[in-house]
């Protein structure tokens, strides 16, 4: 008996405790037992790569006996000693919750959960390192309350109810009075939504919350929950997944629903411009085309409490692309979100192309989605508009983690019933979100119509997704989403022009606008060059109309060449607010001087310099350039490299001799 007391509880040397974390698993650590209990911590924090603190070491599963020494005490009440540990002894390890939320971000692949979770807003937008949706997807000011989109703060105000005239034959009261037959409709009226022309098929967000708010309580215990499909962390009662799990914190088994409400009611184009400099890349090349579209969110009058997306730009990122596919290489680019957000605008869906002609010499093309035999969009269109709606969230005070959905939408180009070129507008749920978010959605090889759900394995737990058909019989029938017809998953939404085209950005029918981004396979390129030709086009009336094009200013901001990149906040300050005082005073900048030095340079002998460059040099107080002036070859300065106009022998940079 002696000796097993002595195999159990060694005096010395080393033995092994087990620490178990609701995170990280369980870890052996080796110590002994006369080891001091703050030592013995500090093994245990750099084991789990814990802070300094916000976490607790517990001796019982109850954790009611905190380990920690005990101060003012004897130096045996210091030691693991003093707790009457033994050998393989099992410890609880606590972490708060706002530790877990930090760690759950910088656990590495082996440390068993993925880096987005269902409970942080800013995970999707964090890692595409997207400063501008971080921001917005941490939804809340400096005092720490949820910041709402301002259509949504406008929307919120509003009554939201369609009055009704007064029925001369059933209404029995006076002018001033109301009765059932002429009291106002409410936003979530089905009979109203129902007998309108055309018909609504989805609730607006704002009439679905007005919906949930309604009643006596007013909503009062209303909360818009985002769907988690991953584990609770935290469970103390077993081990971690695989080894165990328990029903509170097992996710819930799906049914997919089609949802009854959208975000965005509407998708408008400002103008045909847009979208036609657009196509033009697969009118030359036949290959596919991606996009990302920046606008601003509207009220939408068409819609009780409705929301249009207006375009009014469209951002080609760096893209691989083919007849049949497109392959993102550059993914998000912060200098035109940042441009986008001085100008009032911001990044509010995303554009492709599937078009394949039918007949060349009629310009019709094949008409293949949307059909009886085909698909609205594939599975993989799904995943890839959830992923991106994940990274833009929608601000919602009502949400428990100040977001709910998102306003992102998707639109594709193809060929419609007649053989025309179409563009189609979509939302997935918010249900696909979640399954896209936890990565529990993926496409199907051989048909694009429809999705799989992954089964659970040692690395993930996945819960039971369910989906309701109607079958031969008028039964309805439950069935497993393995695999899933992504239909479910789907919300249409209408695309078109306006009546009148709107221009946030100058287009013009007789002015070639400046080349786009990412275009030298065909032979369009941002080049100096290139510039100096599109400034050749404008008049002297015209030199606010010369900057307003998204691709000129994201050239300005990314070319080394222009000194223009320390003055373009006050350039996109005059374009936003239309100051023509502001902008005449950049143009009296010496940055901006110096660029038209260039541009004068530039110009062939025997070509007069644009228009717009005689009005600027009078504006500066100097004489426009005499035709003597701009003929002969210009010299570069040996001691400033500055280009200076052939006809001058001092630098107009440094004010040294010409040699």
């Amino acid at each position: 008996m002696a000796a097993a007391a002595s195999t159990s509880r060694p005096s010395g040397g080393d033995f092994l405790l087990r620490v178990q974390s609701p995170m990280h698993g369980m870890k052996r650590i080796e110590t002994c037992p006369s080891q001091k209990i703050d030592d013995f911590l500090r093994k245990v924090k750099q084991a789990f790569d814990l802070p300094g603190n916000g976490w607790t070491v517990y001796v019982d599963r109850k954790m009611k006996t905190e380990l920690k020494a005990r101060p003012g005490g004897p130096k045996s009440s210091q030691t693991l000693n003093s707790f009457d540990l033994k050998r393989g002894d099992l410890l609880y390890l606590d972490i708060k919750p706002e530790v877990t939320a930090m760690l759950e971000d910088n656990l590495e692949e082996d440390g068993g959960r993925e880096r987005t979770t269902p409970s942080r807003a800013t995970a999707g937008a964090l890692l595409t390192g997207d400063s501008d949706d971080a921001a917005r997807a941490l939804n809340r000011d400096i005092t720490g309350t949820i910041v709402e989109d301002e259509v949504d703060q406008f929307l919120s105000k509003l009554d939201g109810k369609i009055p009704r005239e007064r029925n001369e034959q059933l209404c029995r009261h006076g002018d001033q009075g109301k009765c059932l037959h002429c009291v106002p409709y409410e936003p979530f009226d089905e009979e109203y939504l129902a007998n309108v022309n055309p018909p609504i098929k989805f609730l607006s967000f704002h009439s679905y919350i007005r919906k949930r708010t309604g009643g006596l309580d007013k909503g009062k215990y209303v909360q818009l929950e985002n769907l988690s499909c991953k584990i609770k962390p935290g469970c103390r009662d077993h081990l971690p997944w695989p080894r165990g799990i328990c029903s509170k914190c097992q996710p819930a088994a799906i049914t997919l629903q089609r949802q009854k409400y959208r975000h965005v009611d509407f998708v408008q184009f400002e103008n045909h411009f847009i979208v036609e400099r657009f196509l033009d890349y697969w009118r030359k090349t036949g290959n596919q085309r991606l996009g990302y579209l920046y606008g601003r969110y509207e009220y939408h009058k068409g819609v009780p409490l409705g929301i249009k997306a207006v375009v009014s730009a469209i951002y080609e990122p760096l893209q691989v692309s083919t007849k049949s596919s497109i392959e993102l290489v550059q993914d998000e680019d912060e200098v035109v979100n940042d441009i986008a957000t001085k100008l009032g605008l911001r990044k509010v869906g995303w554009i492709f192309t599937d078009l394949v002609p039918l007949d060349i010499s009629k310009g019709t093309v094949k008409h293949f989605r949307g059909n009886v035999n085909s698909h609205f969009l594939s599975a993989e269109e799904c995943i890839m508009a959830a992923d991106l709606q994940n990274r833009h969230p929608n601000p919602c005070r009502m949400s428990p983690e100040g977001h709910f959905g998102s306003k992102f939408v998707t639109v594709v180009v193809t060929g419609d019933s007649r053989n025309g070129i179409h563009s189609d507008g979509y939302q997935v749920s918010d249900q696909c979100m979640a399954l896209v978010r936890d990565d529990c959605l993926v496409p199907t090889k051989d048909a694009p119509e429809l999705g799989y759900v992954k089964e659970s394995n040692n690395e993930q737990y996945v819960p039971d997704v369910y989906y309701k058909v109607t079958d031969s019989y008028g039964n309805e029938v439950t069935r497993l989403a393995r695999p899933l017809p992504v239909e479910y998953l789907l919300l249409d939404i209408a695309v078109a022009f306006p009546k009148e085209m709107a221009f946030t950005f100058f287009a013009s029918e007789t002015i070639r606008p400046f080349s786009i981004e990412h275009r030298d396979d065909i032979g369009e390129t941002q080049e100096f060059s290139v510039f100096c030709d599109y400034v050749s086009q404008f008049g002297r009336d015209q030199p606010m109309n010369m900057f307003c094009d998204l691709h000129l200013l994201i050239y300005f901001a990314s070319c080394d060449v222009l000194p223009i990149k320390s003055t373009m906040d006050q350039l996109l300050l005059a374009l936003k607010t239309k100051d023509d005082a502001r902008f005449q005073r950049w143009l009296q900048s010496a940055d901006w001087a110096t660029v038209e030095q260039l541009l004068a340079a530039q110009n062939s002998p025997g070509i007069l310099p644009p228009p717009y460059l005689q009005a600027s040099a009078s504006a500066h107080g100097q004489p426009s350039l005499a035709p003597a002036a701009r003929v002969g070859a210009s010299w570069s300065c040996e001691h400033c490299t500055f280009l200076n106009q052939a006809n001058v022998d001092i630098c107009d940079m440094c004010s040294l001799p010409k040699s």
